[in-house]
């Protein structure tokens, strides 16, 4: 190995390695001030995520890293899960366990911390999370519907209405907006902006809404 090689390793073991984005946690929204103007802000969280696995495209069919963060217990934890993640410092395997799909940064290696500065301020970044789960809703709440008469003697105020086709095909065609389970689905918000990241917190502030519910663990990726 090359000392310009040894010394690129050197580096990124001191500061982190910088991947296309990050993996944080949702802590709430904020309001700060730039230029006089009320700004919303969403706070997430990071947390340290160590390299649990580099992907190839030889080996495993396409160019990824694998990242984990987060201890469990002995107990809740499989032989192959420890085994998987010992080489990253984990001994009970990993509450959390993410991949980036992207090219691999020069000297990486299994074990190496993830920088939080992969991000910095002015950063254009696409947002995925999982949204808020709102139990099962009629499609007035889940589609907002319009809903029918609301007139004296109508008895489909919230019903959906005709859902099927005639004699042919006489079914109901796939994809047919219904009752059923509202939120607790994926979403990407795309085009957001980091506003600023304060390393020595760990908190990423995202112009603008993210989705999910607080705690939730939210993919930012750098566009």
């Amino acid at each position: 190995m090359s000392a310009e090689v040894e010394n690129t390793n050197e580096q990124q073991q001191a500061e982190g390695v910088k991947l296309n984005g990050l993996f944080a946690f949702k802590l709430g929204m904020s309001t700060i001030f730039e230029n006089g103007e009320a700004v919303p802000v969403t706070l997430l969280q990071y947390r340290p995520w160590v390299i649990s696995q580099i992907k190839t495209e030889d080996k495993d069919g396409y160019t990824a890293v694998q990242i984990a963060c987060g201890s469990k217990r002995a107990s809740r934890t499989t032989n192959a899960a420890k085994n998987h993640l010992s080489k990253a410092g984990f001994e009970n395997g990993a509450e959390f366990i993410r991949e980036f799909r992207q090219d691999l940064p020069e000297g990486i290696e299994v074990g190496q911390k993830i920088d939080i500065n992969s991000l910095s301020a002015g950063d254009t970044i696409n947002v995925t999370a999982r949204t808020k789960g709102r139990g099962f809703a009629g499609v007035m709440k889940r589609w907002d519907f319009g809903g029918g008469r609301a007139s004296h003697g109508s008895g489909t105020h919230r019903r959906p209405g005709s859902i099927g086709n005639n004699k042919e095909p006489a079914r109901v065609m796939p994809g047919r907006k219904m009752p059923g389970h509202y939120g607790f689905v994926n979403v990407t918000t795309r085009n957001l902006q980091v506003v600023d990241v304060d390393a020595k917190e760990g908190v990423l502030f995202v112009r603008g809404a993210v989705p999910g519910a607080r705690n939730t663990i939210v993919k930012l990726v750098k566009v």
